[in-house]
This record gives C-alpha cells, structure tokens and sequence, in this order.
C-alpha cells in the first residue's frame, strides 16, 4: 500500500486540533486507501448493512471506541450519518474520528448538523507532487495527460472507459444520491462543455442552449459541481474598478486527465502543457491551502494574472504558472503591481530546479519550482 506521507501528516495536524474530521473528495481519489494507512484505526466501511446495524446504536459504539482512531468511510450511506457525529463531539471527545465522503458535508439533506467549529475539513485533491515521489513515478507529462486519480495513474495506458464509467458512476452515487437532479443528458453535457474550456471565464448563458436549459439551472448545475469538487471556481480580486473583471469566475475541472478525455486528446502538444500545467499549479496550491480562498486577476483589455492570494491587511502575493520559465513575459505582471504595489511576485514553471530572484523591469520576481509552493502560501492570508 502506497503510503501518501503530505496527506497522512495533514490530517494527523488535523486530528490535534479536533475530533472530528471530515475527509472530502472525488470517487476514486484515495480517500479510502489513505484512511487505511493510517496507524492503529478501526476502519468502518459504511456501505455494508453489517456496517450500518452496528452504527445504528451510536452511543453504545462510541463507548466500546473510547481513546481510539476510528474511520467511518462513505458516512453519508448512513440514515442518520449527522447524528454518530454530533454524538461523538459532544460527549465523546477522547474518540477521534475521519469520516468521508464525496461532497461537502452540507451538501447532504442528511447532514441537518454541519458541525460548525467543531470539525476539521480535509480535501483530498488529486495527486499532488509528494504523491508522484511516493508512487515512484515523477514524469510530469504522464501526470498531466492520465491525470491524479491513482487507479487511472497507475493505468499502463490511457484508461478511456474508465473515464466514462467514472462519470456514469459519479451521476448515479454522488449526484442521484444527494441531489436527484433530473435531465442526465443536460447535466452530462454541462460537464463535457465545462472540462473542454476549463480555466475560461464562466458565463451561464453559454450553456443554456447546447444543455437545453435555462440560466438558473446551469447556475445550480455550476454549484453541484463545486459542493462535488468536480470543478473549482475561482473568484476575481478587484477593488471594483470600472477596468478590472470584478465578478465572473473562472471555472477549472477538477484534474488534468478528465481534461485530456473530454477534448479528446491522443497526445500533449508543447501549448497543452503549458495549459494543463496550470490546472496542475491550481492543484497543488489546493492541496495546501485546502478551501481558503485563492483568486485570479483580470482587466478589460484583457491583461491577466492567473492566480493572487490576498493577505490580511495590506498586499497581496501574484502568482504567474509557465510551462517553461523563458517563455515569462512580466507584462501583466508590471499592469497589476501599478494598481497593487504591495506584494510578493513569483513564477512557478516546471524547468526550475531550484529557486532565484530575478530583477526584471523593476519588479522583484522569484522563479521557483511547484515543490515551494508551500512556502508562498505560508503569508498570512483573508
């Protein structure tokens, strides 16, 4: 068993601040491998019926539990999954608890308690790069094009079936499930035309007529999608300037392979990698910064910065992704700091070794590779 060491020393940072933790991401994403190779667990599948009798006397298991780790995978399969939770956090705080599931946990009609403050929230992204370290496979190009899911990484060759039946399953699991959506056809759709234009500028009226929908419904589609983590969707940073971009979103599916499958690539050209590394930059930054929220920079003539964190108070940190750092054009970057002068400037590209700075047209630019990218995201952030 692949022991993922980034996500298993996250959540044991997590379990010392609560009790409770809630381990969320895409089917197929590892959640259940990494819950088992946790140390001394007692692992409850909560799909099984023997599984579900057991958990139907919660304040009878949580005693026999006392002073022990315990998983509860797939919690939302339960009748009742808020209330072994609630139970557990409130009167049982030697037990700690990693519960999953394949949405936010407000997302479930079932979770009429969403434990505020007294829980701890996990994402599980993708693979990130500790995890190609700990798969003993580090090549970027086979990373983009297969994308993070491990079992279609580790795919001898593209696993084109696997894709669909992942979507099949992802309609019929997640979203039949927890939000009995209708129009399958639609919703499949929406999806499609999201991945083949991920990272553009979302606007709800694009869609309406090739899903054969009205507006409201791809707005909601556009929610179910993120409370899935099927897409991210990342917000404008403006001052509400008439010249800059101030509400429409940007929207990135999830992971690079979905991607590859629904543009129906066969091979990565040198633009695609530039195009895909950036969805893989918005990953590992996720993977650190979980859900705190990370913005993108846009004027209307059109100049950009693909992503900016803002800190508390003063400044904000621009943050540029390039496939390889000659092709940096600091431009966009020199538009942006006359309007925001305060603030680190870094550029992330896959042919940085090892990290520098760079003085280019007046502006202090530090080129470093995704591995820091815990260190840019260490300032203190809104």
């Amino acid at each position: 068993m692949v022991r993922r060491k980034q996500w298993i020393k996250i959540i044991e940072s997590a379990w010392n601040e609560k009790t409770i933790i809630w381990l969320a991401g895409v089917r197929r994403v590892g959640k259940t491998y990494l819950a088992k190779s946790l140390e001394g667990v007692e692992y409850f599948d909560c799909e099984l019926p023997r599984t579900k009798r057991i958990l139907e006397d919660p304040e009878n298991i949580l005693k026999s539990l006392s002073g022990k780790r315990v998983v509860l995978d797939e919690i939302h399969r339960l009748d009742n999954p808020s209330q072994i939770l609630k139970i557990a956090a409130d009167h049982f705080p030697s037990v700690k608890i990693l519960a999953t599931g394949s949405s936010t946990l407000g997302a479930s009609a079932k979770f009429k308690d969403t434990l505020t403050g007294r829980k701890k929230d996990v994402y599980l992204t993708p693979m990130a790069i500790s995890d190609l370290v700990d798969f003993d496979n580090t090549n970027l190009d086979h990373r983009l094009f297969s994308g993070g899911l491990p079992p279609f990484f580790l795919a001898k060759k593209f696993p084109e079936n696997d894709f669909q039946d992942w979507i099949d399953s992802y309609w019929a699991k997640d979203i039949q499930e927890l939000f009995r959506l209708e129009k399958r056809a639609s919703f499949q759709k929406f999806i499609e035309l999201l991945f083949s234009q991920s990272g553009g500028i979302f606007e709800a009226n694009k869609f309406t007529r090739a899903c054969e929908v009205s507006r409201p419904t791809i707005s909601n589609y556009l929610k179910v999608l993120e409370a899935t983590f099927l897409v991210s969707v990342i917000r404008p940073f403006s001052t509400n300037t008439s010249n800059e971009i101030t509400s429409a979103p940007k929207v990135y599916g999830f992971d690079t392979g979905f991607i590859v499958y629904f543009k129906g690539w066969d091979k990565l050209r040198p633009d695609d990698r530039g195009f895909l590394w950036e969805h893989f930059v918005l990953n590992e930054i996720q993977a650190h910064l979980q859900k705190r929220p990370l913005h993108y920079w846009r004027d209307k003539s059109g100049h950009e910065i693909d992503f900016v964190l803002k800190h508390r108070g003063e400044g904000v940190t621009a943050i540029e992704c390039k496939w390889t750092s000659n092709s940096f054009d600091s431009k966009n970057l020199r538009i942006f700091r006359k309007k925001y002068p305060i603030g680190e400037n870094y550029l992330l590209a896959q042919d940085i070794d090892r990290g520098f700075t760079k003085n280019i047209d007046g502006l202090q630019i530090q080129f470093k590779p995704l591995g820091e990218v815990r260190d840019i995201l260490s300032v203190k952030l809104d």
